[in-house]
C-alpha cells in the first residue's frame, strides 16, 4: 500500500512518526487553518504547512492509510451552512474521527462511538453558523479514497477538488426529523465563545 502510495521516503517517515490517529489529528491542530479556497492533497499539505477542513479531512484519511487504516472519509451536511469532511477511523469496533476546523469542538472523536450516526451527531452541538443556528443535518456513509488513487489523490501537484464533487453527488442520511429541526434554539453564548478559541478570520 506505501509503495504504491507515490508519497517519498521522507515523507513517509514524517508520517509514521505521527504514530497514532491522535497524533495526526495533534499534527493537524498545530497548522494554521487554511482559509483560502483550494484543494490540496495530503503531500501538499505536509509540504505547505496549512490545512481547510476538506484538506484535513484527506490529509487524516492518508496518514490513517500509511498507518495501516482504511483511508475513509465522511461528510458532515449542514443547511445554512458549510459541510465538514472528517477522517474516520475504526479501533475496537467503535468509530472515531480526525478533522481540522476553525471550530473547537469540530476536530477529533475517540474511537467510542457504535455507530457512524453516533459519530455524526457528536458533532451536532458544537456545529453552528455565525448566526449561532444549530446547523447539522445529514451524514454520507464511508467514502474509501482508494477508489481515486488512479487520479493519485495523496500525492497530485494539482488541485483534488474531485473528491469534494464526489461527496456532493453521493446520497446523505438525516440524522433526525424535519419538525425536529424546526424546533432547534440557538446556541448559547458562553458555548459560542468556547467555541470560537483560536478561530481565525481573513484579514
Amino acid at each position: 500500500m506505501e509503495r504504491s502510495s507515490g508519497f517519498s521516503s521522507v515523507e513517509l517517515r514524517k508520517l509514521r512518526a505521527l504514530k497514532t490517529p491522535a497524533g495526526i489529528q495533534r499534527f493537524l491542530d498545530q497548522l494554521p487553518y487554511n482559509l483560502s479556497i483550494t484543494s490540496r492533497s495530503p503531500r501538499q499539505v505536509l509540504r505547505d504547512h496549512t490545512a481547510s477542513c476538506l484538506e484535513g479531512g484527506i490529509f487524516g484519511a492518508a496518514a490513517l492509510r500509511v498507518l495501516g487504516f482504511p483511508p475513509l472519509i465522511f461528510d458532515l451536511e449542514a443547511d445554512n451552512d458549510t459541510d465538514h469532511v472528517v477522517a474516520i477511523f475504526k479501533v475496537r469496533g467503535h468509530w472515531g474521527a480526525i478533522a481540522k476546523s476553525n471550530f473547537s469542538g469540530c476536530r477529533y472523536r475517540e474511537p467510542a462511538y457504535r455507530t457512524l450516526r453516533e459519530l455524526a451527531l457528536s458533532y451536532f452541538n458544537t456545529y453552528f453558523n455565525l448566526r449561532f443556528e444549530r446547523t447539522l443535518r445529514r451524514y454520507s456513509r464511508p467514502v474509501n479514497l482508494v477508489r481515486f488513487d488512479r487520479l493519485n489523490w495523496m500525492v497530485s501537484e494539482k488541485p483534488i477538488w474531485f473528491i469534494a464533487e464526489h461527496l456532493c453527488e453521493i446520497p446523505h442520511i438525516a440524522l433526525f426529523p424535519k419538525a425536529v429541526a424546526k424546533n432547534l434554539t440557538r446556541v448559547d453564548p458562553r458555548t459560542v465563545r468556547a467555541e470560537m478559541v483560536g478561530h481565525r478570520k481573513k484579514r
